[in-house]
């Protein structure tokens, strides 16, 4: 039937294709109904008669019989939740049928919807009109392409979803993006938005950015990248909005602001996160993260100029928990106001060659709170043993540790894992003077530490095996790039504390980048391999040909010795994607 195929293409939850499902249905359709039509009529056939002879022998039946009905049919114990058999007499006179989803809740249904990826509910959209409704109605999240057509769809798109709330417009660079009347348009559809991400959306000017402040008074975050407007665009949403939050801005190819006072005044009262990547002008935020009295999170990544006189008053600011200081032109000046921040929490200093040892050891003497430490010192040798034997002995809550090409001692090695009682995750990488001792110092005396990731460090087995019966909640131990490290220790670690996760990079490289970052060829990374890693060159199997053992054989000799095909599939298979 008709109804039955129209009805059942989809499967209601997952969206495929039900063709087994379909001819199932069908062949107890046809069936069912053939069997009900010839019992109906060998009955009808038979009481017919039963009472002409009762009639013509001058009696009758000690019970009335009714008179059968052929369409009459008792299905109420035969497939009771499947589509097609609720009300037998609509089936069979091609009428409407009951649809058991129906007695679901659009509250209930919505909760499923929200258990599923965009493709599903695009297949689930499609099951009934009450499905698409009900789909339309639940989704908070969309994603759409920011190309100049858009516009023509905006009033239907948002007529059918009309409870987003996270809404982000990408638009690749060879494409001409939505414009202010498409900004202003969705801004009077969504006005419940408190997400927004701009990518690439090059045509959106000041004025854009001034409705969507206006009209969406709920927007709590706001993602710019790659867009032409501005710092006054930037402005136009900040100082518009009592509620906003989190502002992130990267690449904002506009012109700069000569007045950045007058543009923002006193800054934002709500917000609480500013990220800034990539900037030619970030200076022209500097009043905007000066005066937001509830700045908790500030990240200054790539962005160009001296950011000295910017973090110098930064102190002021004693709501700062975390501060994120990547490629940027800060020295000891800007690391002593940062030591103003007595509530930080979290220091990121990456490839910031200016900072030394002085700078650190300000940080650590004021800010008793810290917690979470990372440093890349970028093969500069400005920050050693005497920056983080302060960090030591006055950040007694730290329990994040991450130290990346630089040259730290024994001395500063050793008190960190006498005086960080509490430190619960430590990476050191491209650390050239570890040594097998200052690991077995780590394995003796970090007591919670529950992560470990040594990686390009002349580290050998001896100190690797310190971790069979050292730090005793020790649940993760990552080792790569380590050449001294060889594959028998992994086996030797299964047998010893099997409940320990060791992920262990077999192979070796020659060479390492100052921020110990992976580069060149990746390597098979493996847990647990196998104790024995000789090749065995030998075929004990019976095989029809020496032709196909010999090249067996030269094959194991290949791989064992080239191990790069299954890195290859593997950084190809892990390499992000987005559609």
């Amino acid at each position: 039937p008709g109804w039955l195929l129209r009805r059942h293409a989809l499967h209601p939850l997952t969206g495929e294709m039900l063709k087994p499902y379909i001819s199932l249905q069908l062949h107890r359709f046809f069936s069912f109904h053939a069997f009900l039509s010839f019992y109906n009529i060998v009955k009808f056939h038979f009481l017919s008669v039963f009472l002409f002879f009762f009639h013509f022998m001058g009696q009758s039946p000690s019970t009335s019989v009714p008179s059968p009905d052929i369409n009459r049919r008792d299905v109420s114990n035969i497939n009771r939740f499947g589509y097609g058999y609720g009300d037998s007499s609509d089936d069979f006179n091609g009428g409407s049928r009951r649809d058991y989803t129906d007695e679901i809740p659009d509250e209930c249904l919505a909760g499923i919807l929200q258990f599923l990826d965009a493709g599903d509910r695009k297949n689930c959209s499609v099951v009934s009109r009450r499905w698409l409704r009900v789909e339309g109605e639940s989704r908070q999240r969309l994603s759409l392409n920011a190309e100049a057509k858009l516009l023509d769809f905006v009033p239907s798109l948002f007529a059918r979803f009309d409870s987003v709330s996270k809404l982000a417009l990408r638009c690749n660079r060879k494409s001409t993006s939505v414009n202010d009347d498409a900004m202003i348009l969705i801004s009077l559809r969504c006005k419940n938005l408190t997400r927004l991400k701009l990518r690439g959306c090059r045509e959106i000017t000041e004025i854009g950015m001034l409705g969507l402040a206006k009209n969406c008074k709920n927007l709590k975050k706001l993602s710019i990248v790659s867009c032409l407007f501005g710092v006054k665009g930037i402005h136009a949403v900040v100082y518009n909005s009592d509620v906003i939050e989190e502002l992130s801005v990267k690449r904002l190819r506009g012109d700069n602001d000569e007045d950045g006072e007058s543009v923002y005044g006193n800054g934002c009262s709500s917000l609480k996160s500013i990220c800034l990547k990539e900037l030619a002008n970030g200076h022209s935020f500097m009043q905007l993260i000066i005066g937001s009295k509830k700045l908790q999170t500030l990240k200054l990544i790539g962005c160009v100029g001296n950011w000295d006189l910017t973090l110098g008053t930064v102190g002021k600011l004693n709501t700062l928990v975390e501060i994120h200081l990547e490629k940027v032109q800060v020295s000891d000046v800007g690391l002593v106001g940062v030591s103003k921040c007595l509530k930080l929490e979290t220091l990121h200093l990456v490839k910031t060659p200016e900072c030394s040892d002085a700078g650190l050891v300000a940080v650590a003497e004021r800010c008793k709170m810290l917690k979470k430490l990372h440093i890349d010192g970028w093969r500069t040798n400005r920050i050693g043993d005497d920056g983080l034997i302060s960090v030591a002995k006055n950040c007694p809550k730290l329990q994040e540790l991450v130290l990346i090409a630089m040259y730290p001692t024994s001395l500063s090695l050793v008190e960190i894992a006498s005086s960080c009682q509490g430190l619960e995750r430590f990476a050191l990488c491209g650390i050239g003077t570890v040594t097998d001792a200052d690991i077995e110092c780590l394995a003796a005396k970090c007591i919670a530490l529950k992560k470990l990731c040594i990686k390009g460090c002349p580290v050998s087995n001896v100190g690797i095996a310190a971790f069979a019966s050292g730090c005793p909640n020790l649940v993760k131990l990552k080792v790569r790039k380590c050449v001294k490290v060889t594959g028998e220790i992994a086996g030797w670690m299964r047998v010893r504390r099997s409940s320990l996760a060791f992920n262990f990079d077999h192979n070796q490289v020659e060479g390492l980048d100052g921020s110990g970052s992976d580069v060149g060829v990746q390597e098979t990374t493996m847990a647990f391999p196998p104790i024995d890693n000789e090749v065995n060159l030998i075929d004990d199997s019976p095989s029809t040909s020496n032709n196909s053992n010999n090249n067996d054989n030269r094959w194991s000799m290949f791989r064992s010795k080239f191990n790069f095909v299954p890195c290859a599939f593997r950084r190809w298979t892990n390499i992000d994607t987005i559609s």
